[in-house]
């Protein structure tokens, strides 16, 4: 009995120890599993300045870009990465859309991850190439019904979440012949495309959206809330798709934080108050909201909430996707 005690003290000591180092003169690391430059790239950076300040003791915040394959090349890095708390990822909802995009994945979202909490939410806009006939949502969709097979649709790469926005979007109309869907290597260049009017339509974030509607780059026909966003000056007249007949179409694009399974209870703890800091801090929500995000400010903050967030979204997701026939090996 005596050296189990002695064994229970020594444990608790390097664990305490443990904890109160964190994280000490090595960095933590943001996974960020996109291309550098996109909307969920942003939050990471804004999110990594904000962080540094509420952890305070010297702490260092870095970004990685782990681009490719939807966003699962990233999320499998993480997972199978030393669970000490220096490497985190910090995905959107590419986290619940992956098991209905994915036949086999090399990671198990509810399984492999310790859940941190909950960043932000960032509508949707339905945007066009300034060339495009359409100059209302009505006109839009009845350009989509009649014509669909001679329009396209871009999109940042499977499972991006301009790719899911535009597959549900198209299910939800219920088009009789789909549009030419048009993958790109990241928004940037999906972006770049449709300023250019190489293809007419894409479904994007106001992170990404909102300068080049502001600049008058890109129409803008709906945003894929389920209220109107009248605080937003931007895009306070835009109507939502509910609105426009979709009944129940109500599709944010939300971001949150994760460690790999196994972290020490004590770290995750520590990133957890870290986190829910920054979420207060007054230059964090200015710069979220300068890209119309709304910070997260309810129960999702806590692991356990985040949690079972994902997994009713993922309950959500994947017969959606499985009825547009979007599959990847």
């Amino acid at each position: 009995m005596k050296s189990l005690l002695v064994f229970a003290a020594a444990a608790a000591t390097l664990f305490g120890a443990h904890a109160q180092t964190f994280p000490g003169s090595k960095p933590v690391t943001f996974v960020v599993p996109f291309a550098a430059g996109g909307p969920t790239d942003r939050v990471a950076r804004d999110l990594a300045e904000a962080m540094r300040k509420s952890m305070g003791n010297g702490a260092n915040f870095v970004v990685e870009n782990v681009n490719g394959a939807g966003g699962t090349i990233g999320a499998n890095k993480v997972a199978k990465a030393a669970p000490d708390g220096h490497t985190l990822l910090l995905h959107h909802i590419g986290m619940a859309a992956a098991p209905g995009l994915y036949r086999k994945l090399q990671y198990k979202p509810l399984e492999d991850f310790e859940y941190l909490g909950m960043i932000n939410e960032v509508p949707m806009t339905l945007i066009g190439k300034p060339q495009l006939v359409a100059n209302t949502y009505r006109d839009l969709e009845n350009l989509i019904r009649t014509d669909a097979a001679k329009l396209n649709i871009a999109h940042a790469g499977l499972g991006s979440a301009s790719h899911l926005c535009g597959l549900m979007w198209q299910a939800a109309i219920n088009a009789k012949e789909p549009m030419t869907t048009i993958p790109f290597g990241g928004t940037a260049p999906a972006m770049n495309a449709l300023v250019g009017g190489q293809v007419d339509m894409m479904c994007d974030q106001t992170t990404n959206t909102s300068g080049q509607i502001e600049a008058g780059r890109v129409k803008a026909f709906a945003v894929t809330t389920a209220k109107p966003l009248k605080s937003n000056k931007l895009l306070k007249d835009l109507p939502t798709l509910q609105e426009m007949g979709l009944k129940g179409f109500d599709l944010t694009i939300w971001h949150g934080l994760y460690a790999p399974k196994g972290t020490p209870p004590a770290v995750l703890a520590q990133i957890n108050t870290a986190l829910k800091l920054a979420l207060k801090d007054p230059d964090f929500i200015k710069k979220e909201e300068g890209l119309g995000a709304v910070v997260v400010t309810d129960k999702r903050v806590e692991p356990a909430a985040h949690k079972e967030f994902v997994t009713a979204e993922i309950n959500k997701l994947k017969p959606v996707i499985e009825a547009g026939g979007k599959f990847a090996d």
